[in-house]
């Protein structure tokens, strides 16, 4: 049997299949899936780039398993693996506190325009007067979705003395909300309130372009501490939950003070995307779980979920449980 990998993964973890699958381990590129030759594909291992779609599924007879090598599963075909009894496992905790510090990490830029500064200063001008920021503390952030990455964020900010916000319909029972933390029941309540908004919810149809132009109008511009300290909007969880033509335009006329997405609708993003021209734009290339630390710990989490379902039908992290 073969374990196909098509978007790379930690050499640790190809070890550790090589080592306690007792089959064949191999990087392969997505349109080569097909091309096995003798050696049937039993489990794929999968990040962001490759779409497991259902023709894919059906040109695999022999597969058992998908890893994706991350949190979200929007690129597979969940109805076409279950119909095929074909379990998908994800490692949804690897990358959290990587997530997390690139969150603050734009949070914090933001307030202090730290791109439009160094942009500056490569051309030459030298705007202390205009990059002048505000602190986030006496903030209120609203966090839209309250899972792991989410809480990891709310207890930072809450350290740094920010308020707290979360929008959360799913949210699991059970879940420990902190005291410090204010749950909203409408979305459009959250967006009304905190001059702050930052992401952690998956892709759907119900949340593709959920950010547009009437909730970014809504967004306060004075903090509860009574600084004017404009809006402003963080998106490292996943591409199209923001309406990017939108969120451009509100920059442009002012709705909007900064915008810092690590996650694009379409990517890799072109050269002539109508953001990258925005002076408070702040964009990173999709680098979320991008330090060595969360790689290794993908990759060893995925392995052991695959090498699980392998050897036993399933595991914790199975996202289909209905498969047949």
């Amino acid at each position: 049997m073969r374990i196909a990998i098509t978007d790379g993964l930690h050499p640790d973890a190809i070890a550790k299949l090589l080592a306690e699958s007792g089959g064949d381990v191999a990087e392969l590129e997505p349109d080569a899936l097909g091309d096995s030759g003798d050696t049937p594909i039993v489990a794929l291992i999968v990040r962001s780039r490759t779409k497991v779609t259902a023709e894919m599924v059906a040109s695999l007879p022999s597969l058992r398993v998908v890893g994706r090598a991350g949190v979200g599963v929007d690129n597979i075909d969940l109805d076409a693996a279950t119909k095929a009894g074909v379990r998908v496992v994800n490692a949804p905790r690897a990358s959290t506190h990587s997530v997390v510090e690139l969150t603050m990490a734009h949070l914090l830029a933001s307030a202090r325009f730290l791109a439009p500064s160094d942009r500056a200063m490569r051309d030459g001008r030298w705007i202390k007067k205009q990059a002048k920021g505000t602190e986030l503390a006496g903030k209120r952030l609203g966090l839209v979705g309250y899972g792991r990455i989410a809480r990891g964020v709310a207890a930072v900010a809450t350290a740094l003395g920010m308020e707290v916000h979360a929008y959360d319909p799913y949210l699991p029972e059970g879940v420990d909300i902190a005291p410090a933390v204010q749950m909203h029941a409408e979305l459009d309540d959250l967006f009304r309130t905190c001059t702050h908004v930052s992401l952690h919810c998956g892709l759907s149809p119900e949340t593709h372009h959920m950010v547009d132009a009437h909730r970014l109008a809504l967004m306060p511009k004075v903090g509860a501490d009574g600084v004017a300290c404009g809006a402003h909007v963080v998106n490292c969880a996943r591409g199209g939950l923001i309406d990017e033509d939108a969120a451009a335009t509100a920059l442009t006329d002012g709705t909007l003070s900064t915008l810092s997405l690590d996650v694009f609708e379409h990517e890799p993003v072109a050269a002539d995307h109508p953001l990258l021209s925005h002076e408070r734009f702040s964009g990173t290339p999709h680098i979320g779980a991008s330090t060595h630390e969360a790689q290794r710990r993908v990759g060893m989490d995925i392995a052991d979920a695959v090498l699980e379902t392998l050897a036993t039908g399933t595991c914790p992290t199975v996202v289909n449980r209905d498969v047949l």
